[in-house]
């Protein structure tokens, strides 16, 4: 299908500020996909595409500024990533999706209301491993399902349970997305991939943004931006879902 140039434009500036949390931006893609009237087929695996790329340029700002996490990230992922694929495997209803990942991505909005308190100190909380590891269960299995990498989800979470600082939680966030996004694409891949012929284009651009977006929020901007930078992203991916879809 043909695409605006408006779609373009705006597949950037969703790039631009999901890499500058350490988001991939699948919810964002996902989100203007269906606003263009996508094929409900061709959006998932679209957006893990997009999703790799971008969260990995993210991962890689992060990590060289030293933010990232390991005592946090791995007991994540052990369980997200298998979880991941087998979420893939499974075809669901475009109706019954939909209100899925809406009700999935309205849960960072308690945070925006005030109604969490989220950790803006330096100071951690005792992580719990056999926290984490659940957190990655459920989290890496929806987002299979659903097509995203997760960080959405995961991001709001860490810095509810003061596990992690908003640029340690980018760092943690960005590497949880890029393997269970693959994780993801490859359980889509056994039961069969319908990919858009505008993809390669949609890569290049997330891929420019992506690298912008990561290099201001991983050495450039302030927590405090950051964090608005973040609201600003899930109200309008949420509303793009579930008011304008």
């Amino acid at each position: 299908m043909e695409v605006s140039a408006i779609f373009y434009l705006t597949l950037l500036l969703i790039s631009f500020l999901f890499a500058s949390v350490g988001h991939g931006g699948a919810s964002g893609y996902i989100a203007l996909m269906t606003l263009f009237s996508f094929a409900p087929e061709e959006i998932r695996p679209a957006a893990l595409v997009m999703n790799i790329f971008v969260s990995g340029i993210a991962f890689y700002h992060f990590y060289r500024a030293g933010h990232f996490r390991k005592d946090v990230f791995f007991p994540l992922a052990v369980v997200s990533i298998p979880a991941a694929f087998i979420g893939g495997m499974i075809q669901v209803d475009a109706g019954v999706y939909k209100i899925i990942l809406g009700v999935i991505l309205c849960i960072p909005v308690f945070t925006l209301l005030g109604l969490l308190k989220i950790n803006r100190k330096e100071v951690h909380n005792k992580i719990s491993v056999v926290g984490l590891v659940f957190t990655g269960l459920c989290i890496g299995f929806f987002s299979g399902l659903i097509g995203i990498g997760g960080g959405i989800i995961l991001s709001p979470l860490l810095l509810l349970l003061a596990w992690t600082n908003m640029k340690e939680t980018a760092a943690v966030s960005a590497l949880f997305i890029f393997v269970n996004s693959i994780a993801g694409i490859l359980g889509q891949k056994v039961m069969g991939l319908n990919l858009n012929v505008n993809l390669i284009s949609m890569v290049g651009l997330v891929i420019l943004g992506g690298f912008v977006g990561a290099f201001f929020g991983a050495g450039k901007w302030s927590k405090f931006v950051l964090e608005k930078v973040l609201a600003f992203v899930l109200v309008i991916a949420i509303y793009k879902l579930i008011f304008a879809g």
